[in-house]
């Protein structure tokens, strides 16, 4: 076990040092260049998601696409929110959020969906969720206790993609099952 730092004296003069780091201290385990990379990318993740549910928002039709249409809503706020929080962290730890469109869609771990069928967009979702799933959960282990604070906030995320996994599926399970072929497209 890990003796804690006694002399409060060296603590507060390491405090002083390299002040314009902000946060970061000299206690930070992670490789800092590498953790901002990886919350660019997910930053990059969350905008495309957003996008994707915007789009099946406004472009979901049929009998059934009232029900379904609030959950993109509810799911692009969702996503909007995890953009706010991984961009607030990128800039806690003195790197810049990438919002730059000419690469998102390259940086991103999920895909942008552009389809028209019902079923279509709610089974994408569900593979988006579970793309972000996975990758959030490898993220989450490679911080381990490095960057305990980027760790939470990707552990909020993976929590929030899992329920919306959930809601997916169930969805899913809940729609006849030859719905998919009575859309229009």
């Amino acid at each position: 076990m890990a003796e804690f730092l006694s002399d409060l004296r060296t603590l507060r003069a390491r405090a002083r040092e390299e002040i314009d780091k902000g946060p970061v201290t000299e206690a930070y385990g992670a490789d800092l260049d590498r953790v901002i990379q990886v919350c660019n990318e997910a930053l990059a993740t969350e905008i495309v998601c957003v996008l994707r549910y915007k789009r099946h928002q406004y472009t979901a039709t049929g009998i059934y696409s009232e029900s379904v249409i609030s959950e993109f809503e509810e799911h692009a706020a969702d996503e909007a929110d995890h953009v706010e929080k991984l961009a607030n962290r990128i800039n806690q730890l003195g790197g810049e959020p990438d919002f730059n469109p000419e690469i998102l869609a390259g940086r991103s771990h999920t895909q942008y969906d552009a389809s028209l069928d019902l079923v279509d967009m709610i089974k994408e979702d569900l593979v988006a969720e579970r793309v972000a799933i996975a990758s959030y959960t490898e993220i989450i282990q490679w911080l381990g206790d490095g960057d305990p604070t980027t760790r939470r906030i990707f552990e909020e995320l993976l929590a929030d993609e899992e329920d919306h996994a959930d809601d997916w599926r169930s969805l899913l399970e809940r729609l006849p099952k030859d719905l998919a072929a009575h859309q229009g497209g």
